[in-house]
């Protein structure tokens, strides 16, 4: 099992309750999307998976460990094993774009090599092949104060597949992307879990980009798994009722209703699980 969460719960220090006995497992290679309104906690379970962010309660085990039971050396290579797209890259604004995808690798590389690479950037045509991925191969030397929030966001996926993690862990990674860049991103995010067989855990605010690449939904809110099923069994009626507290229309790609035309009508409702049910 590439990641297994039993009974998660965590609280932040202002007394919020962010997750609630939340259970769910992983494969190794297996693709799943994490879908849900604002506030449901995705980004919270995604930072406990990726051990940057210690529950309160429950077990994590992450690539065959509990993270927080390891020394401080051992954490830090297991987390040079987990790759996270955050929402907003933290990259250094005036960082040229090859550095930032080169950082992909520093938890792999000697320190002499890392610094080495600050002054001289140690694998250009590497970094050059994965930018060409996402069309970004004519800005390899640009600082990244000159790229555009959609580029920095691709800069930023670049950075964690150049990382060639073995659990791939995703959260919101296009939310700054058009349709048709954000479709391309995520299918290459699929890519790479494919040709390495990397567990890909993807948070996406848009339910059919999530429908589209993968096979498992979980559900989300407030804090608990509300459904987690394959893609083929998700209902109008499990979307709506989880995000109810949204409005009446469901987040998509460009905000186009029609593209949940082919999803199963109220006659055909799936029951939606109880919260904390799976």
């Amino acid at each position: 099992m590439s990641l297994s969460l039993d009974a998660i719960g965590l609280v932040h220090p202002n007394g919020q309750r962010a997750l609630q006995r939340v259970t769910l497992a992983a494969a190794s290679g297996e693709r799943l999307a994490i879908i849900g309104p604002s506030g449901a906690g995705k980004t919270t379970l995604l930072r406990v998976a990726a051990a940057s962010l210690r529950p309160s309660e429950g077990r994590l085990q992450a690539l065959a460990a509990n993270p927080w039971q390891l020394s401080a050396r051992a954490l830090r290579r297991l987390r040079a094993r987990i790759g996270i797209v955050h929402q907003a890259p933290p990259i250094p604004p005036r960082l040229r774009v090859v550095t930032a995808v080169l950082a992909g690798r520093l938890g792999a590389w000697s320190a002499g090599k890392a610094l080495a690479s600050l002054l001289y950037p140690a694998d250009i045509a590497g970094a050059r092949e994965v930018l060409a991925r996402f069309d970004l191969a004519d800005r390899l030397f640009d600082r990244c104060d000159r790229l555009s929030g959609g580029q920095l966001q691709r800069v930023g996926i670049a950075r964690v597949l150049y990382q060639q993690p073995e659990l791939l862990l995703a959260d919101e990674p296009v939310s700054a992307l058009d349709p048709a860049l954000a479709d391309a991103a995520v299918g290459q995010l699929i890519a790479q879990s494919e040709a390495s067989g990397a567990t890909l855990v993807a948070s996406l605010h848009a339910v059919d980009l999530a429908l589209k690449w993968f096979p498992r939904i979980v559900g989300m809110r407030e804090g608990l798994v509300v459904f987690d099923v394959p893609a083929r069994e998700v209902t109008r009626a499990m979307l709506h009722e989880l995000y109810a507290t949204e409005g009446a229309v469901l987040p998509t790609q460009g905000n186009d209703p029609s593209a949940l035309a082919p999803l199963q009508t109220l006659a055909q409702v799936v029951p939606l699980a109880r919260p904390g049910c799976r």
